[in-house]
């Protein structure tokens, strides 16, 4: 009890990390992509110490012909807006309005100016209009993650848990596994967080960094316990719950802690390369495998199944199993219940003869 306790207050404490995110930024900007020098970045910079941060980039905002000036009038008390002007007409009845911003592109300040764009021009009766440019791309990127994240994290999990039951033949097992798989998640995001916005100095998380991050979490730590739950209920079989995960741990340790310490090692490799987003997922990924590695896998999960009991393989049971294969191989063995003659007849050459 004891270890399962410093283990899960210790998990807890490194997914509080996570409330750093509250104070970090999630969304890099077009200069903060790289971890080394760019000439894109560096011209980007350049450009934006003699002219607005927005000139480079644009927004463009579609609008039906002949309602332009509206567009121009709507949008002129947008926070964050140098100029709007009429680029144009497309000749399909669509024209074009060009919106300098103040801020650099996805920056916090230019997504917050596209999001007050969008709400001004949707005042224009008749406009029909559309903010474009890759600003607003950045915005819905953004959006899109996080509601992709609200999605597919539960259905993830679902998954999951649905192989699990399967494989384990039990509720009660599938439901610990995944306990300590989402506790080990959480807690490998907010350590991969801190490291990297505290530690390696980034400026903020990528928006997709905390999706890809989770799918590969679950994916690759509930491996480590499948492998170890299902040795174990073939120990159960034959021994209490408890000596079958103790025997389980020994006999798949080494295996799963050579497999967490090169798949751990792989994805730090990913930090060598320039693009901070996956320096990020590389880091956050590494982490949470040796969590799983050395804490879920070792700890956590054999404490679990030890406090719960026998009662761990609900509904199933590894010994009746073992208990109906052993019935119906004595049955099988035994030669009076194979011929069906209980012993009346005769067993010797000489009964035979006689």
């Amino acid at each position: 009890m004891t270890v399962l306790v410093s283990c899960v207050l210790l998990l807890a404490v490194l997914s509080l990390g996570l409330l750093g995110l509250l104070g970090t930024r999630i969304g890099l900007s077009q200069t903060e992509q790289f971890r080394t020098p760019s000439e894109a970045a560096a011209g980007l910079e350049t450009a934006a110490e003699h002219f607005p941060a927005g000139v480079t980039d644009p927004v463009t905002v579609l609008t039906r012909t002949g309602t332009e000036g509206k567009i121009t009038e709507a949008v002129r008390d947008v926070e964050g807006l140098v100029s709007a002007r009429p680029a144009g007409e497309s000749g399909t009845g669509w024209s074009r309005v060009t919106v300098v911003l103040d801020a650099a592109p996805a920056t916090d300040r230019s997504e917050d100016s596209v999001i007050a764009l969008r709400e001004a021009v949707d005042t224009v009766p008749g406009a029909e209009a559309l903010v474009g440019g890759s600003v607003a791309e950045a915005v819905d990127t953004s959006q899109g993650n996080l509601r992709d994240l609200t999605l597919i994290a539960p259905l993830i999990l679902l998954v999951v848990f649905v192989v699990l039951v399967l494989v384990l033949r039990s509720v009660v097992a599938p439901l610990l596994v995944m306990a300590a798989t989402v506790l080990s998640s959480l807690a490998a995001l907010g350590l991969g967080t801190f490291v990297t916005t505290q530690i390696l100095g980034f400026p903020g998380l990528d928006v997709s960094v905390p999706l890809y991050s989770f799918l590969f979490l679950v994916a690759l730590g509930v491996d480590y316990s499948i492998f170890l739950t299902i040795r174990a209920r073939q120990e159960a079989s034959t021994h209490a719950t408890r000596e079958a995960m103790v025997r389980a741990v020994a006999l798949t340790g080494g295996v799963i802690t050579s497999a967490g310490i090169v798949l751990a090692s792989v994805f730090v490799v990913l930090g060598v390369l320039p693009l901070i987003v996956l320096t990020q997922v590389g880091v956050i990924v590494a982490l949470g495998v040796l969590l799983d590695t050395f804490v879920v896998r070792t700890l956590v999960v054999p404490a679990l199944f030890t406090l719960v009991g026998d009662k761990v393989w609900w509904p199933g049971d590894p010994r009746g199993q073992t208990r109906r294969g052993a019935t119906a191989g004595s049955a099988s063995d035994d030669p009076d219940r194979r011929t069906g003659d209980h012993g009346a007849g005769p067993t010797t050459t000489e009964e035979i003869h006689a």
